[in-house]
């Protein structure tokens, strides 16, 4: 092994006739009377091998030893030491000095101690090298787990669309065949019952096409600091009107305390508009005979400073296997009608909101979701 090596002893004797040893082996030779100007040279030219004398006035070389490693962990320090010395030169090798040499020095003696110091940086190279391509190996391999998990996403997206397509477009064909057979027949009943069914799978295709879109939107959220009150206020103010249409008591519950919390005000709006709307469509399609059904959309701070949102009904509930399911892709309980992407957007805005969505039902009794946010700035 060649290169840099840096020689430390008093004795400008023994620096000579060592640094000429030295240099014939093939080393550029740096040498220092003492450890202060051997930290120096340390400093500045960084030589992966320092021999230093053990015995040495000021700063002896135990002291050198340890600075050396406490600066520059990887250089090999070879210890040159007198016979009466091999108390402090085993000492030496417990500071993790790489070998020791006794004085007078021979050349074989040198070579061998130089030759282990030179096995031991390759070994660290090596180990370094192996070190860095497993690094490279296991980020690869992660990198390609991530896209396996992605492309399944994906695939399982592209079923789910492909499926709730098919069951829009058997609706339009069901729809136009049933008015074709009014415009054939001149049937005022065919032809209200096809624009109905026609009607249906259109207004299926727009809710389709801007769930799709706002799901896409999750990515570029904007957050800001807003009265958590707000997006409720708005749901509930767009909202009461068809509550009220259907005999249902809509019921906006907002505590007192509230104070301005990061969040995207948009997307909470949809998620709080997709639970409310929901547990509309539920109470719909629950027995009348219970009576008048109830919503309430409560909003209220929390100890932490986060913002707890809840949508409570009274409607039909849902059973443990249902709602194992619910924010499965294009999952949907409103068959025909549904598209199978509210909760899934809802779950993805709150989930960028470094938040939790929660449910509680029961069959007959009603649901309870329950949205928790942080009230800090999320991860942009």
């Amino acid at each position: 092994m060649t290169g840099d090596i840096l020689l430390v002893d008093d004795e400008a004797g023994i620096r000579k006739v060592l640094g000429i040893s030295l240099a014939d082996l093939g080393y550029t030779v740096h040498a220092a009377e003492d450890g202060a100007a051997a930290l120096t040279i340390l400093d500045a030219v960084r030589p992966p091998i320092t021999l230093t004398d053990i015995k040495m006035p000021g700063m002896d070389g135990i002291q050198l030893l340890k600075a050396i490693k406490d600066r520059f962990p990887d250089t090999e320090v070879i210890m040159l030491t007198g016979h009466g010395d091999m108390d402090l030169a085993i000492e030496s090798l417990k500071f993790q000095a790489t070998d020791f040499i006794t004085k007078p020095i021979s050349d074989d003696a040198l070579i061998v101690a130089l030759k282990r110091a030179g096995e031991r940086i390759e070994m660290r190279r090596q180990l370094r090298a192996y070190t860095e391509n497993l690094e490279h190996l296991v980020e690869e391999k992660s990198r390609q787990l991530i896209e396996a998990e992605r492309l399944a996403a994906v695939g399982e997206t592209v079923a789910g669309l492909s499926h709730t397509i098919k069951n829009i477009t058997g609706g339009l064909d069901g729809g136009m065949f049933v008015l074709a057979k009014g415009i054939e027949g001149e049937d005022a009943a065919y032809l209200k019952q096809g624009w109905e069914l026609v009607r249906g799978n259109v207004d299926r295709i727009k809710n389709l096409s801007l769930d799709l879109l706002n799901f896409a939107k999750t990515d570029r959220l904007e957050y800001r600091q807003v009265n958590p009150a707000q997006p409720a206020r708005e749901v509930f103010d767009l909202m009461r009107s068809r509550a009220r249409d259907h005999g249902m008591e809509f019921i906006l519950d907002v505590a007192a305390g509230l104070v301005p919390t990061w969040m995207d005000p948009v997307g909470i709006h949809q998620c709080l508009l997709n639970l409310v709307t929901n547990a509309m469509d539920a109470c719909i399609d629950t027995d009348p005979a219970k009576g008048a059904q109830r919503i309430t959309l409560s909003v209220r701070m929390q100890k932490d400073g986060g913002v707890c949102y809840q949508v409570a009904d009274t409607c039909c509930g849902m059973d443990e296997r249902t709602k194992a399911r619910l924010f499965q892709r294009f999952f949907t309980t409103k068959g025909e009608r549904g598209t199978g992407i509210g909760l899934m957007l809802t779950r993805a805005i709150v989930h960028r909101h470094q938040g939790t969505i929660d449910i509680s039902s029961q069959p007959g009794k009603g649901s309870v979701f329950t949205i928790n946010l942080t009230g800090k700035p999320a991860d942009r």
